[in-house]
């Protein structure tokens, strides 16, 4: 009796492998019967303008959800079947396909896949620097213009707006080159010997008194 056992597992050890291997080639067969090789597909993802590479570019199988991404350099690798349709598609490029042929001699096979970009159209938007029509027709409406050109032309060049635009605006490059001229200048003159010191200028005083009284040291606002 202990035999019998033992042949009957044996027996059902050397099938059991047998089976399994059955099922994965069944698994891998078309409808009709025909079988299709494995092949490893790699290659590269490139833009079509510059021939740069294109990261992370979504990479799958038609109708299946095989696949991979292109990592940093665009390069992918990844199990395919021969007749299989490629799908490559990324971000702002035209979605491209490439079917992997069913007559290759191996089981490798290289592609360089060019994507195009992809041009979109959007639809026409206007802007109103008011949330409404009816309230930018209101401000519009209740605008106050000037009657003319003229008008318009004196109230900008009145000189006390010119005077204090002026005095919140800083030297510009003329100026600053005339007062570089200005100190080299000064500075060759008196080489050699002591440069005018107006502490004891009678005169540079009475120019310090008089626009201290008239208010030129005052902060402007």
């Amino acid at each position: 009796m202990k035999t019998i056992l033992q042949a009957i597992a044996l027996l059902i050890t050397l099938l059991l492998p047998v089976d399994i291997i059955a099922q994965h080639k069944v698994e891998w067969q078309e409808p009709m019967g025909k079988k299709r090789n494995l092949v490893q597909f790699t290659g590269v993802v490139v833009e079509g303008d510059s021939l740069r590479p294109v990261p992370y570019t979504s990479i799958l199988v038609k109708n299946n959800n095989r696949g991979t991404i292109s990592d940093y350099f665009g390069y992918f690798s990844f199990v395919a079947q021969e007749a299989d349709t490629i799908i490559f598609s990324a971000i702002g490029l035209s979605q491209a396909q490439f079917i992997i042929p069913d007559t290759l001699t191996n089981n490798k096979y290289s592609l360089i896949q060019v994507l195009r970009a992809d041009t979109i159209h959007l639809k026409e938007t206007v802007i109103y620097p008011w949330p409404s029509k009816e309230q930018f027709k209101q401000a519009f409406l209740s605008l106050q213009l000037p009657e003319d050109d003229v008008t318009r032309a004196d109230r900008n060049m009145a000189r006390a707006d010119i005077k204090e635009r002026a005095s919140g605006l800083g030297m510009d490059g003329s100026l600053n080159y005339k007062y570089a001229l200005q100190q080299y200048q000064s500075k060759l003159y008196y080489a050699g010997q002591l440069p005018p010191n107006n502490l004891l200028n009678p005169i540079a005083w009475a120019k310090f008194i008089n626009a201290w009284k008239n208010g030129d040291f005052k902060k402007k606002k």
